[in-house]
């Protein structure tokens, strides 16, 4: 986040499944200024993308989001975050299964902890299982490694980007419309 030397933001991390599928979406909202694809929750320094997919790290694939609080707000990304993945399924999204893809949003501090149960308990009300998402303490955002960075927007062609991610981003920009840069 180092071209955010001399702007103010915040910043909020969220795990909901591949990281290649959440990076674009919020990129894609006025006010973020910035999205990086990470590990975050585990057990060791500097994750790698192998050590992560074995299941062993405890890491969770994650973007961490910096935003511009004036122009977006936290509990905006929370709104997308719940609507834009399936927050009702253990250690999945789709045909991603493992810990690895866990449900999590891991607070800043206590304001964003409060704001994300509250957040969570209203989401709850468009879902008909119970929302299993973790809301943790932060600790170290590892970013994840270049080839990982902007996926989507240099891998439009690639099987998953076309079947997975496009069609995620088509819901989301409709739904979201009035929130897009």
């Amino acid at each position: 986040m180092e071209n955010l030397k001399n702007t103010v933001f915040q910043t909020a991390i969220f795990g909901g499944g591949c990281f290649w599928c959440l990076e674009p979406v919020f990129n894609a909202l006025d006010g973020v200024l910035d999205v990086r694809p990470g590990y975050c929750g585990g057990h060791i320094d500097h994750p790698t993308y192998e050590q992560v997919c074995r299941q062993d790290t405890g890491h969770v694939e994650t973007v961490q989001v910096a935003f511009d609080p004036e122009k977006v707000a936290y509990r905006t990304l929370l709104e997308v975050f719940f609507g834009t993945h399936d927050p009702t399924t253990p250690d999945r999204q789709g045909n991603d299964v493992g810990p690895q893809y866990a449900s999590v949003i891991f607070c800043q501090d206590e304001a964003q902890r409060v704001l994300a149960e509250t957040v969570c308990d209203e989401a709850q009300a468009a879902f008909d299982a119970p929302i299993v998402t973790r809301i943790e303490a932060a600790g170290a955002f590892w970013p994840a490694e270049a080839v990982h960075r902007e996926y989507y927007r240099r891998n439009p062609g690639q099987g998953y980007c076309q079947f997975i991610i496009a069609p995620k981003l088509a819901k989301f920009r409709q739904r979201y419309a009035q929130l897009l840069r």
